[in-house]
């Protein structure tokens, strides 16, 4: 569907085209109808030739009538520009046009009127002169004339050949209401153009923060579900009352935005100090503080939920000049240090970095609702934390006692102060390793002197005599208690057979082949005998073999060694 609004100044017959081109009215008031002038919004819509569906946002012209007309134009993506040939170019046409421009809205089709009263050339030269500096330059132009039908054909060709950008079905909702009405037996309805995103009949949505549902929808007179981008769209809403919607209002994807009162903005022109925010349907006053020449702060009237990056309308209240704006930070910090605010504008022309280096990491899910880019990781993070971050879990390693296996991933997390999804990426940034929840060093810890000097002992003795474990008056000698043997084990200096029971690494290899040349199967006793050591150590290193797969018990608890090629 395409979604057009009207442009021009008033009494140019952009309500007369919108009747020829539909065969509706679009003035829906009776005091529009008596006046003969469009005061609020009107709708319309049709099917052209080549059976796409086409949507009019009939908007007034008169400049009384502003705050419905940016109302209107706010969250349509093309505009159907209309001039009298008899009149032509007039202030709300430059009003109207400064609007589009503010938006930089690029779609669109330029329509002189009534040219049965006035030769159209001269208003089409006009009229393509002003558009020429804007953003709608180069657009297509129609001359037609509503009361004879001349160029209607035209007309609707060019605007079925309106090549708008795609929408994206899967964004998150933001639906601006234009109009909110009750219906017997159906209750609370609301209307706006759905810019991005699926309605379906039963999403749960927010309504002014509370939770409201959708009964039914339907576009273009039709009950539709589901409803997709870019459409004209009623929704008819259970747990809303219809007294407590307003224009303005926006039914929501829930925790997908951030409502803003006070705003950081990328501004085309100096600003007053009071001016009106309009975006979507929604206008609200607010106080301009300055940054510089090209930004400026906003504090605003009542929270809205926008991102970073939408396009905002600023009007002066008191001379109806318009402003084009960009949101370029919603949570934006005091400013209390002197030339803050100068210094201000140019961090707002990088917003990701400048929301990382503020809060140094960021879940993808703000960034979402922030409107910046949220694929990748789930966390994104400041470059220069991340660095310091690098260190100083390097350093919280290396000071952590080195006969614990290892500093607690619970500590760390509480020392560097990080979400918990951090850690593992943190630790390979770092070289370490998780193990077991704790993080190490890769490699060979280092080991206290004490403890490397009785090793380097026990090294030897084993050496000599590979299966003559140490007993505990030994290991008390060498002052080689519980914490210094499992830090010698984690380092791989030494294997656990049992509590108690230490041997160089290479001794399990050695038994394994020992064992391998004994007559199978063996009782311990011969195993015993073969290593020459005792029993303490005999049995828990068969069950080690066993478990590795090198020997097997047997029903009469002799056991069997398996032979390797290596070992023939």
């Amino acid at each position: 569907m395409r979604v057009i609004a009207t442009a021009g100044h008033v009494d140019h017959g952009k309500s007369t085209l919108v009747r020829s081109l539909t065969g509706m009215e679009p003035d829906r008031w009776a005091e529009e109808k008596r006046r003969g002038l469009t005061i609020d919004l009107g709708f319309a819509w049709t099917t052209l030739g080549d059976g796409s569906e086409i949507a009019f946002v009939d908007v007034p012209g008169h400049r009384r009538f502003v705050p419905n007309t940016l109302s209107g134009i706010g969250p349509v993506p093309a505009v159907m520009f209309v001039v009298a040939a008899d009149e032509g170019w007039m202030p709300q046409s430059t009003e109207h046009l400064a609007a589009l421009d503010a938006l930089r809205i690029e779609h669109g089709v330029l329509v002189i009127t009534r040219s049965d009263l006035a030769d159209p050339g001269p208003a089409l030269t006009e009229a393509r002169e002003r558009l020429a500096s804007t953003s709608l330059a180069g657009i297509e132009h129609v001359v037609v004339s509503g009361v004879t039908g001349a160029g209607l054909d035209e007309l609707r060709s060019a605007l079925s050949s309106l090549e708008l950008p795609a929408p994206d079905t899967a964004a998150d909702v933001r639906l601006w209401v234009d109009r909110s009405f009750s219906l017997p037996g159906a209750g609370t309805v609301v209307t706006g153009t759905l810019t991005g995103g699926t309605l379906r009949a039963g999403d749960e949505l927010l309504l002014r923060g509370s939770p409201v549902t959708v009964r039914g929808l339907q576009s273009l007179g039709r009950k539709e579900d589901p409803v997709e981008a870019v459409a004209r769209v009623a929704v008819n809403l259970r747990g809303a009352d219809r007294d407590a919607v307003h224009r303005g209002d926006a039914l929501l994807t829930p925790h997908r935005w951030l409502d803003s009162s006070a705003v950081d903005v990328l501004v085309d022109q100096e600003l007053p100090s009071q001016v009106v925010l309009h975006i979507g349907s929604a206008s609200v006053p607010a106080r301009v503080r300055p940054l510089g020449t090209a930004a400026a702060r906003l504090a605003l009237s009542r929270p809205l939920p926008l991102r970073i990056g939408d396009r905002v309308l600023l009007r002066d209240p008191g001379s109806s000049k318009i402003a084009g704006a960009s949101v370029a930070d919603l949570d934006p910090p005091p400013l209390t240090r002197r030339g803050a605010a100068r210094a201000r504008a140019d961090e707002l022309r990088a917003p990701l970095e400048l929301h990382l280096r503020r809060r140094k990491f960021v879940h993808r899910d703000r960034l979402r609702a922030l409107g910046l880019p949220h694929d990748g990781p789930e966390w994104r993070v400041d470059p220069e934390r991340w660095a310091n971050l690098t260190e100083q879990l390097k350093s919280e390693v290396d000071s952590w006692p080195p006969l614990d296996p290892g500093l607690p991933v619970t500590v760390a997390l509480q020392r560097l102060n990080v979400p918990a999804a951090l850690i593992g990426d943190l630790a390979t940034a770092a070289g370490l390793l998780v193990v077991g929840g704790r993080l190490q060093r890769s490699g060979r810890a280092a080991l206290p002197a004490h403890v490397e000097a009785a090793l380097v002992t026990l090294t030897r003795e084993l050496r000599a005599d590979p299966f003559a474990a140490p007993d505990a008056h030994r290991l008390a000698e060498l002052k080689l208690g519980q914490k210094e043997l499992a830090a010698a084990v984690r380092a791989g200096r030494l294997v656990k057979v049992a509590e108690g029971v230490v041997l160089l690494p290479e001794a399990i290899e050695l038994a394994r082949r020992v064992l391998s040349r004994l007559e199978q199967p063996f009782t311990v006793s011969q195993a015993r005998q073969a290593l020459r050591t005792t029993r303490r150590v005999a049995v828990p290193l068969l069950e080690t073999l066993a478990r590795m797969g090198a020997t097997e018990r047997l029903a009469d608890s002799r056991h069997v060694a398996h032979v390797t090629a290596h070992d023939q």
